[in-house]
């Protein structure tokens, strides 16, 4: 059986936990900061876990991750 390719844009933006599950920075940090607060810029920089429906087409996209 071939090799499978790694989606290179999935693997830029995500990363795989200990557990199984993928993780992703938010949005809305990139540009016009000066109108959001200092506390909406920090919240928004946690990253959070991907959710439950997306988990199996991420793992297709990335299977030796």
């Amino acid at each position: 059986m071939p090799k499978l390719k790694t989606n290179r844009g999935a693997a830029k933006r995500f990363k795989r936990t200990a557990s199984g599950k993928f993780k992703r920075s938010q949005a809305y940090l990139n540009h016009i900061l000066t109108k959001k607060s200092t506390k909406r810029k920090r919240q928004l920089r946690d990253g959070v876990m991907v959710d439950a429906a997306d988990q199996a087409s991420l793992r297709r996209m990335m299977p030796y991750a």
